[in-house]
């Protein structure tokens, strides 16, 4: 199937793109503390002229309909805005604080990082700073060098007159208030990205900013796609209430740039893989024809440690193809670096599946048919072996490989496959 036809390289509106991701970077919103980065989300989307509802927990869903002319969806495209953060977990006799991470960080990240705490009272919000137990060396010379990693050996200086317990409550702060880890995003001059929360903020700012494209241009997708902005990714909950009329999902998050994987800081990711499994084989291989007829810097990966929104809404039963895509993030959960050209790719080829026909019009159209309908045949054939003769003991013995036609040969631990010619 040509995936090329009818489909537009929308230009992106960068300085937009730029606006919107600065802005979700400034916004605090760890996990379970996501109401604020939503009503911004929202005006952003409503900018967008999309028509859009929240759940009662405050995930997203905006509707932009197909040529069919109705509020179906046939497909999906995920993001998330929580972020990794902290939990207050006890209120120290040195005055300090002891904390838990949100979601899945290590503590080596989160050493010298600046840090908001929110109490329960809106107007008392404090600033602070993570760091080591033994954080001088003037003070402990080389055990500073020695000093294990973990959140038990790390702790928050807050930024207040403080010297016990007591002095911490007395300001309001309460074991369970939040800990936001404070972005503090650069444009540099050469377009790179440095921030805390590019994951997946990033994502957000290119996704609207394709959804923005494609409206601009006044086309309609030939199919109807919900575009689903979940809070709690990171503690892996994500898509899990996925419509199950849904026929595709696409998820948009950071891809891993290090040493072993093949995503780049400037080029958008397609992943085969991660932790939860392979993702969907026709389906990922109709955005690598999108990239590559359009000329999109992409790349395949595979990650090993690695899960997304995809995953929950999968294992909550979701009966849909799945895929995720990227833009190349270095150093992921710390002190994270992507391009701006990462962001446009990513942002271009969303832009392009939301024109594409889904990945088998026909089959994915219906949750359920026949096994004769069923399309996975064009590109995983069906092949028998051959019922065991007796008789043909001494043709095996001569030719380990014997063409018969029509079969895939697996005898004595040996196999090859044998094409229909007549």
């Amino acid at each position: 199937m040509n995936y090329r036809r009818d489909v537009t390289d929308v230009p992106i509106d960068t300085a937009w793109m730029q606006d919107v991701l600065l802005e979700l970077l400034r916004i605090p919103s760890p996990s379970g503390r996501t109401d604020v980065i939503m009503q911004h989300v929202g005006e952003r989307i409503e900018e967008v002229g999309l028509s859009f509802e929240l759940t009662r927990r405050g995930a997203m869903t905006a509707r932009f309909g197909g040529q069919d002319g109705t509020d179906g969806v046939d497909r999906a495209v995920v993001v998330h805005t929580d972020t990794i953060g902290c939990m207050v977990r006890d209120l120290k006799d040195n005055g300090r604080l002891t904390v838990a991470p949100v979601g899945t960080h290590s503590s080596r990240f989160s050493e010298g990082t600046r840090v908001s705490i929110f109490t329960d009272d809106p107007e008392q919000t404090y600033t602070g700073t993570i760091l080591p137990t033994k954080a001088s060396g003037h003070a402990f010379g080389d055990a500073v060098d020695h000093h294990p990693v973990s959140w038990d050996h790390v702790e928050v200086r807050v930024d207040e007159r403080v010297s016990c317990a007591q002095d911490l409550r007395d300001l309001g702060i309460r074991v369970g208030d939040f800990v936001a880890q404070i972005a503090f995003p650069v444009i540099t001059r050469s377009g790179f990205v440095t921030s805390r929360h590019l994951d997946d903020k990033a994502g957000v700012a290119a996704v609207l900013a394709a959804f923005k494209a494609v409206k601009e241009a006044g086309i309609t997708p030939q199919v109807g796609t919900e575009l689903l902005i979940t809070i709690a990714e990171e503690v892996g909950h994500g898509a899990a209430g996925l419509g199950h009329e849904v026929a595709e999902m696409l998820s948009v998050d950071s891809a891993v740039v290090a040493p072993g994987q093949q995503s780049t800081e400037t080029g958008v990711s397609i992943a085969m893989q991660d932790l939860h499994g392979p993702f969907d084989y026709h389906l990922t291989r109709v955005l690598c024809d999108l990239a590559e007829a359009h000329e999109i810097e992409s790349t395949r990966d595979v990650f090993r440690y690695y899960r997304s929104d995809v995953a929950s809404a999968l294992e909550a039963g979701a009966e849909t193809r799945a895929a995720l895509v990227g833009f190349g993030v270095d150093a992921t959960h710390g002190h994270e670096r992507t391009h701006l050209d990462g962001i446009v790719a990513t942002a271009r080829l969303v832009a392009l599946y939301l024109q594409a026909p889904l990945t088998f019009a026909s089959w994915d159209a219906s949750p359920t048919g026949s096994l004769e309908h069923f399309p996975s045949t064009a590109v995983q054939p069906v092949r028998r072996e051959p019922e065991w003769d007796p008789e043909d003991e001494e043709l095996y013995e001569t030719d380990p490989f014997p063409e018969i036609e029509g079969s895939y040969v697996s005898l004595r631990g040996t196999s090859r496959l044998v094409d229909e010619e007549e």
